[in-house]
């Protein structure tokens, strides 16, 4: 046995096995042959006797494995767009979504800041719509959410290109994935602005007319509830339309993520701009939540870091 020269074959009446088929279960060859190779499923000594396929040897026949559900497949965030009519109507769609989104938006801030700098109003957080403080909080939550008013127009266009809620990472939130990293962009965002805020300090500091300060007026300490509430809607609005959408959008259209970048922090200042100046303070948390969702498409991750953002200075502003 010891001088037998052994060799790694198939009998000639053996049929070929599919890819990925395996022995029967249970089946084991002689105890007096030598191991398999890796990676071989049948072998034989070419001195062995083995029956054929068939009646006489229905143990070696092949057998397909057991059946593995096959991975599923994920749509990409975004994919390739046909050219000719298909791109000219994606490019007015984004152009139609944008403008019903950003036109009362950014006009409400231009309003808002020229009447600061003439000096004829004085804005505040949280406007009085009826003198009951409790019907005035839950008055103001409802008026609010017009700010979100295009989002479910631009999720459902953005599903009708196979970008679902799920695909753009929207959905229950999960710690590792959404939360935690929400806050550390949050605290990014606070250290950075914190850091320009001291550096153009004695710019801002210069006129008081280049900074429109917002002040929250004397309202209750349950009116951190409208506080949240905004920050909610805000950070839905906001993340949903800027990021999930017109990212999204750019990139199908051919756009570099560094011009989407560009343009989306453009658009987000520009609904800021009722606070003069200190718009500028707004750029490093667009910077930080937009580049989070360019790379990793999770809009959870950008609407927990952006409703932590404004919660925390919104609930200060409140209670002190």
């Amino acid at each position: 046995m010891a001088n037998e020269a052994w060799h790694w074959q198939s009998p000639p009446n053996w049929p070929v096995a599919p890819p990925g088929w395996q022995p029967p279960a249970g089946w084991q060859p002689p105890p007096d042959w030598p191991p398999a190779p890796p990676g071989w499923a049948f072998w034989v000594p070419v001195t062995a006797v083995v029956p054929p396929v068939g009646p006489a040897g229905p143990a070696l026949a092949w057998y397909p494995p057991p059946t593995v559900a096959p991975p599923p497949v994920v749509a990409p965030v975004a994919p390739p767009v046909v050219a000719g009519d298909g791109r000219r109507g994606l490019v007015l769609e984004t152009w139609f979504v944008m403008i019903a989104f950003l036109v009362p938006a950014v006009s409400n801030a231009v309003i808002a800041f020229v009447q600061h700098v003439s000096g004829s109003s004085n804005m505040t957080r949280f406007p009085v719509i009826v003198s009951q403080p409790v019907t005035n909080l839950v008055l103001g939550i409802l008026t609010y959410l017009s700010v979100a008013a295009v989002v479910p127009l631009g999720l459902l266009l953005l599903a009708r290109t196979g970008q679902t809620p799920s695909v753009l990472g929207l959905g229950r939130p999960r710690w590792a994935l959404d939360i935690w990293p929400g806050l550390g962009l949050a605290l990014a965002s606070f250290g950075t602005e914190i850091a320009m805020a001291i550096v153009l300090s004695p710019i801002l500091l210069h006129d008081a007319t280049l900074v429109n300060k917002v002040s929250i007026g004397n309202v209750p300490a349950y009116y951190v509830i409208w506080g949240l509430a905004m920050s909610f809607i805000t950070a839905v609005a906001e993340e949903v339309l800027v990021n999930g959408y017109l990212i999204t959008r750019l990139a199908q259209l051919g756009w570099t993520p560094r011009s989407a970048l560009i343009l989306s922090l453009c658009l987000r200042t520009s609904y800021h701009v009722y606070y003069g100046l200190g718009f500028v303070l707004t750029i490093p948390f667009g910077y930080f939540v937009t580049r989070s969702f360019q790379k990793h498409h999770r809009l959870n991750r950008s609407i927990a870091a952006h409703f932590i953002f404004d919660a925390v200075l919104s609930t200060i502003a409140i209670l002190t």
